[in-house]
């Protein structure tokens, strides 16, 4: 790491005096979120402004940057947010970000999810000389340089970045010296306007009595209390545990690839106890990345029970973007003839997509209503366009007939 400084104002001159943080990337963006927490309460945005930041390193200057920052938590002003997993280095990659690029000039987003497998360097891969990871790493950096330094970045590692059995020995230290997210780095929990996001590790134990399950069952709870300020409540994970394609398959802690020596490491709680916390604080949407394909769920829990509808929703939508660049799932690994694909969908699966690259989108409107949208890389217009209107919980239910109730009283007095 390397101190570098920040100057960041509200006016493109730069007027606040600069910040001195420590900086793991060799790249202008991916920063905004850390300026903000070093900087304390001078330093936090003013929803909806303009505002602008210039990094300085070693007598080098990035270009003066301008974002617009997001809403504040609690506020009922809508919410714009990308999201993809699975991306690389590749010429799939650079076109899907490409796209971002390009809808970016089109609509106002407040920040990107990155559901794991973020540039697939693969620390440790001795078919390659020292080094050379960080090298891929750099390369990714400077791809997503126009996206992620113009709103917040937020990552949530994958098998390639954390677990050393399906990775050549990636260990998780890359991904924490590049990223500086909230609480641990592997899982965590933010809010943005009127939705509370919660990312969590697929490749640690989930259940209850392991240190994420724990912190997990609390932080959820707090959300699902929290309603009133923060209806909409999105968790993100990079392995899905709703997933229709036949590599990889559904996540159950365990199905993973085997080490060389023989062992196979077992993650607690996935997918039961993961299922019944989300199903019983009410969370949204379970948005993923891990297997390369695109699918969206029907509202569903316990796998069977599925509604239809996206009208008056009161179950997880879980939605699985993991075309972001790598090479996509349409054939299997252990029959190359063979589509990754049954010729009939699982009754939990609305859609799917195994032969395109790109990238999704989700607009929070109000309260009740968010849509969905999926773009195809090269796309100008969304291949779906889904509106989900989600049902009041109880909390919110009561606080608006209460407020009836208040007002019904104050024009009586």
């Amino acid at each position: 790491l390397r101190t570098s400084q920040i100057r960041s104002g509200l006016h493109i001159d730069l007027y606040i005096a600069p910040v001195q943080v420590a900086l793991g990337c060799r790249y202008a963006g991916l920063v905004l979120h850390q300026w903000v927490h070093t900087r304390g309460s001078d330093a936090q945005p003013h929803p909806w402004h303009d505002h602008y930041y210039q990094i300085e390193s070693n007598g080098e200057k990035s270009a003066v940057i301008k974002f617009v920052a997001a809403p504040k938590p609690g506020s009922m002003t809508p919410v714009s947010f990308m999201h993809v997993g699975d991306v690389g280095t590749f010429g799939t990659s650079v076109m899907v970000t490409n796209d971002m690029m390009k809808r970016m000039e089109k609509q106002q987003f407040h920040g990107l999810i990155h559901c794991g497998d973020i540039s697939y360097a693969n620390k440790f891969n001795h078919s390659r000389p020292d080094n050379a990871e960080q090298k891929v790493w750099d390369t990714w950096g400077q791809m997503v340089e126009p996206v992620g330094s113009k709103m917040a970045y937020m990552a949530v590692p994958g098998n390639h970045e954390l677990d050393i059995y399906d990775s050549t020995n990636e260990n998780g230290t890359i991904y924490t010296k590049r990223f500086i997210m909230p609480g641990n780095e592997r899982y965590f929990s933010f809010g943005v306007g009127m939705v509370q996001f919660v990312a969590v590790s697929t490749d640690e134990s989930i259940d209850a009595t392991s240190t994420q399950g724990e912190w997990f069952k609390n932080v959820l709870t707090k959300a699902n209390q929290n309603r009133d300020n923060r209806p909409w409540l999105v968790v993100f994970q990079h392995r899905p545990i709703y997933n229709s394609n036949k590599n990889h398959g559904n996540w159950t802690g365990s199905n993973n690839y085997t080490n060389p020596d023989g062992y196979k490491p077992n993650h607690l709680g996935w997918p039961d106890h993961f299922e019944y916390l989300i199903l019983e604080n009410k969370v949204d949407m379970v948005l993923s990345g891990h297997v390369h394909h695109y699918e969206r769920s029907w509202p569903v829990r316990n796998r069977e029970d599925t509604v239809q509808s996206y009208n008056n929703v009161d179950r997880p939508i879980h939605i699985t973007c993991g075309h972001g660049g790598k090479g996509l799932y349409r054939k299997m690994w252990d029959f190359p003839d063979r589509n990754t694909y049954d010729d009939v969908a699982p009754m939990f699966s609305a859609a799917r997509d195994n032969n395109n690259w790109g990238h999704c989108e989700l607009d929070f409107i109000d309260a009740k209503t968010a849509k969905h949208r999926m773009y195809l890389m090269g796309s100008d217009d969304p291949t779906e366009d889904v509106t989900i209107t989600r049902a009041y919980s109880a909390r919110v239910t009561m606080s608006l007939t209460l407020l009836a109730a208040n007002f019904i009283i104050s024009l009586s007095v």
